[in-house]
């Protein structure tokens, strides 16, 4: 039978869901297992009949968010319907829509609105987390891990993966790269304690000691995106050069520079302040005068 459907062109996201959002099964089936078709394809299922997603990416959910969200189905009812698959008779799992699912649990619904789809494990892991990706408000970890999910349990190449997901080869491989990070580090992702930018300047030292400490100062002095880049720039740019004596640590280097700082607006004066990786070193208080010495002294008490 000739295809009369116009030959539209889909988006990257059309094209994944597309192939894997199949029809559901014939009226005369549907009518027999669901009897309350309505004309827009959309049935209303009882909510104690559905099964939550055991491939549902996003592991948390906002407690407050849902409160508000069930308030407001309350109010509206359900805008967007849910997507599950039917099991056996009267037996159904959710595809996407858990946050919707879960709120109006809350909201005390007898039914939800709902499309039914046919879909094998495999192809409901990827409509579940392409659906999630495009439109979730997921953190930048739980990205990396629905990425790494649907290029290792549904077998796609990261160009594949890409075209499902729209985004280019570089921003796939820069979301996985998060997951090579320390635990402690994808944890402060996840509670978005640093930010993307934060985490991909940190994936480039590969020392995991400095690592953590460049982590660690990032996040006591909320330091911007820009001076972790510049303390792991230093640090790498120390690694390659020639020198006699060790370079000093980037951490240490970025510290003394404070506390020379500090000095400094102390003595109201320039203070030179050097230090080894032994901690040896010694401090300079330049002074130009008989009275400006006089001056340092008594901030001293020596006199």
């Amino acid at each position: 039978m000739a295809n009369n459907k116009p030959n539209r062109k889909k988006s990257a996201l059309g094209r994944g869901l597309g192939a894997l959002l199949q029809d559901s099964p014939a009226k005369s089936n549907s009518e027999e297992i669901l009897p309350e078709v309505q004309k827009t394809g959309i049935f209303e299922i009882p909510i104690d009949s559905i099964q939550v997603n055991p491939f549902q990416p996003r592991t948390h959910f906002d407690k407050e968010a849902l409160e508000e969200l069930a308030e407001s189905i309350k109010v509206q009812g359900i805008i967007q319907p849910i997507t599950v698959r039917k099991l056996d008779q009267n037996e159904y799992q959710l595809i996407s829509g858990e946050r919707r699912f879960q709120a109006s649990k809350l909201a005390g619904l007898d039914k939800i609105p709902a499309y039914v789809r046919t879909a094998n494990d495999q192809q409901m892991l990827e409509m579940a987390l392409i659906e999630n990706i495009q439109r979730e408000n997921l953190n930048a970890l739980e990205i990396a891990h629905s990425y790494q999910r649907l290029l290792a349990e549904c077998d796609l190449k990261q160009e594949e993966l890409g075209d499902r997901v729209g985004k280019n080869r570089t921003t796939v491989n820069n979301y996985l790269r998060l997951l090579k990070l320390p635990p402690s580090i994808q944890a402060a992702i996840r509670d978005q304690q640093i930010s993307m930018g934060h985490a991909r300047a940190l994936i480039n030292v590969e020392d995991i000691d400095k690592q953590l400490a460049i982590f660690k100062k990032a996040v006591e002095e909320e330091l911007s995106v820009r001076k972790v880049e510049a303390l792991v720039k230093a640090l790498n740019e120390g690694k390659g050069a020639k020198k006699e004596k060790p370079e000093l640590d980037p951490v240490k280097k970025y510290e003394l520079n404070k506390l020379q700082q500090r000095l400094a607006s102390h003595f109201g004066t320039k203070v030179s302040l050097k230090s080894d990786n032994k901690n040896r070193g010694e401090i300079k208080i330049p002074f130009h005068s008989a009275s400006d010495l006089n001056r340092i002294l008594e901030i001293l008490e020596i006199i």
